[in-house]
């Protein structure tokens, strides 16, 4: 369909969400609004560099939990390849230390999934105008968890014992020496206030900071 004379060209959407349902029904009520236009769709965080180079979108919508890549990841990796486009953070989890985390890889918006489709239309746009979008409730509760208490090393080394390595076997994957690898997470430990590394990485989850 021609557009008006004069009229503004749609903003151009990509969407990463894994699960097909959910990806398809956020494209089709998106893609109701007269002003938005869903241009591609991917099921994983990997692919969204990719996608985004081939297509151009103007914003996209990244779920957290996506294989191959995080959205969280997703979004740094659309930064360092330097692409011109505004992120939308989705989750379905409420973690204050993934809002955090969703700042410091360079998005403009975090929102819950199950909000109203309006009200992702309404961040689409905002963010275009260069605003920053955060759910109020997410944000309010951020505030009142405080900073990240792990470092980027700490959340290494308990990201990678999460399988149940042992000490020699993360020393050995991340090129540290083994009394390295039992102090961060010895140090994990204490600052997650867990019993183990597995509590530790179980509580780091849960609050977002892995």
């Amino acid at each position: 369909m021609t557009e008006p004379e004069g009229a503004a060209p749609p903003i151009r959407l990509l969407l990463a969400e894994d699960q097909a349902m959910v990806r398809e029904a956020l494209a089709a009520l998106l893609g109701l609004e007269p002003d938005i236009e869903v241009v591609a769709q991917v099921a994983r965080g990997d692919e969204v560099v990719e996608a985004a180079r081939a297509h151009r979108p103007d914003v996209a919508l990244l779920d957290i939990e996506m294989p191959g890549l995080t959205g969280l990841d997703a979004a740094a990796a659309l930064r360092r390849a330097g692409l011109p486009v505004r992120i939308v953070i989705l989750t379905t989890f409420g973690r204050p230390g993934y809002l955090r985390r969703a700042m410091e890889s360079g998005a403009e918006a975090f929102l819950v999934k199950d909000a109203p489709a309006a009200q992702l239309a309404d961040a689409v746009r905002r963010v275009l105008r260069g605003e920053r979008v955060i759910d109020p409730v997410l944000a309010a509760a951020a505030l009142a968890e405080g900073a990240n208490p792990l470092t980027e090393r700490e959340r290494e080394v308990l990201r990678a014992s999460a399988n149940g390595a042992t000490n020699a076997e993360l020393a050995r994957v991340l090129h540290l020496s083994h009394g390295t690898v039992r102090n961060y997470l010895s140090t994990a430990i204490q600052k997650t206030a867990a019993r183990n590394r597995a509590e530790a990485v179980l509580i780091a989850r849960d609050k977002g900071w892995l």
